[in-house]
């Protein structure tokens, strides 16, 4: 993340500065989608899910989040021409997060209204604007104040190096430390949640839903692959289904069906391993979403 605009420079010039990288329009991005979703909220608490606000509410959030992802994937490639990098191959593409958010972001926004599929982003969305705010928008309304010199054999008159003086910028600094592995997991149960969402509305034939559900399934693949709290997430499930199935109350045909189902899964799994398909540095280059 790019730093503030130097704390010299007049407030009007800072914002200015500011509020002209592309950095900023990506925080933006975030706080429009928290908007969004919050208006689209009231709508849903109220039973409104159609009306005009509430069906804007929810494609803007969308549109909004595929802009922060974009911006991120477009930051990621100005970079790499720029060094003068290999470009990527597809396969290596796909196996980007922040591509994956994308393209799911778009999807979302051409699907059926589905509530649920806004949470991930806005669990995102809640931190890295925290993060932005503690890091470039305090800074730039509220420059830290150096301390005063201090006194040493090799260098008597060298500051000290600023510290951040605003009560508001430590207590997000807190909250983002204290709740952010709490948060990913949120997510990661989330996102196995809206896929079981998902079949069920297969089970019914809601009209695309198998269409839906099968691109949803390839970004989950993609998001176990590579996030930790999602294997967590799933190893915890497993375990649950495990002692229920247990039961001696439990009919047997239901054990071997359960069974089965962790077969065929760890099977799929290992089927389905992007990493067999990389080699070298392109099986590391995953990416956190931001």
């Amino acid at each position: 993340m790019a730093p503030p605009p130097a704390q010299t420079l007049p407030l009007g010039e800072r914002v200015k500065r500011l509020a002209t990288t592309l950095q900023f329009a990506w925080f933006g991005g975030h706080l429009m989608l928290l908007l969004c979703v919050f208006r689209y909220s009231l709508s849903y608490i109220t039973f409104n899910y159609y009306s005009r606000w509430a069906q804007l509410s929810y494609r803007l959030a969308f549109v909004s989040a595929a802009v922060t992802y974009g911006i991120v994937v477009y930051k990621a490639y100005r970079a790499r021409l720029r060094a003068g990098a290999k470009q990527q191959g597809a396969v290596m593409l796909a196996s980007d997060e922040n591509v994956q958010y994308l393209l799911m972001a778009l999807i979302w926004l051409y699907s059926r209204q589905i509530p649920l599929a806004l949470l991930p982003f806005t669990v995102y969305s809640v931190f890295h604007v925290a993060t932005y705010t503690r890091a470039n928008i305090i800074p730039t309304l509220q420059p830290p104040k150096a301390t005063p010199p201090a006194a040493s054999a090799s260098s008597p008159t060298s500051p000290r190096p600023a510290a951040s003086n605003s009560q508001l910028a430590n207590s997000i600094q807190r909250f983002v430390k204290e709740y952010y592995d709490a948060s990913m997991t949120l997510v990661a149960g989330l996102e196995i949640l809206l896929w079981f969402r998902l079949l069920l509305s297969a089970f019914t034939f809601s009209k695309g839903s198998w269409v839906l559900l099968g691109a949803y399934t390839i970004f989950l693949r993609a998001r176990f692959a590579q996030s930790q709290f999602v294997q967590n997430a799933f190893s915890r499930g497993a375990a649950m289904v495990d002692a229920q199935v247990q039961n001696q109350s439990v009919p047997p045909a239901v054990r071997q069906g359960w069974e089965s189902i962790k077969a065929v899964s760890h099977k799929a799994v290992e089927a389905t391993d992007i990493k067999r398909y990389l080699s070298g540095p392109e099986a590391q280059g995953m990416k956190k979403p931001q």
